[in-house]
């Protein structure tokens, strides 16, 4: 896979998420910090810090990209959330409008 077709997420913690870039695309948020015009960091290079985000909730948010791509394609799979992850996961998906 070439590296314009992937994206890097970086956690709090400095954990770093390659993903595919039409996965993560399914944040609004990411969406915008990716294509908007001007140099920004996040354009150039690919790469979005979010230094709220645990590793931990930004590995489920991952997941849930990947989860969103096949359920938007027909596949209607069950997506499980820990309880004790729901409050801070809401509050990332909320800043990333997904």
């Amino acid at each position: 896979m070439k590296k314009e077709d992937t994206v890097k997420l970086i956690s709090a913690e400095g954990f770093e998420f390659v993903i595919d870039k039409k996965a993560a695309m399914v944040s609004q948020t990411i969406r915008n910090m990716l294509t908007s015009p001007g140099s920004f960091a996040e354009t150039e290079h690919g790469e979005v810090t979010f230094p709220e985000i645990s590793t931990v909730i930004l590995e489920k948010i991952c997941q849930y990209f990947y989860w969103s791509l096949q359920y938007a394609s027909g596949k209607e799979t069950e997506f499980h959330i820990e309880p004790e992850l729901t409050l801070e996961l809401m509050m990332a998906a909320n800043y990333l409008h997904t």
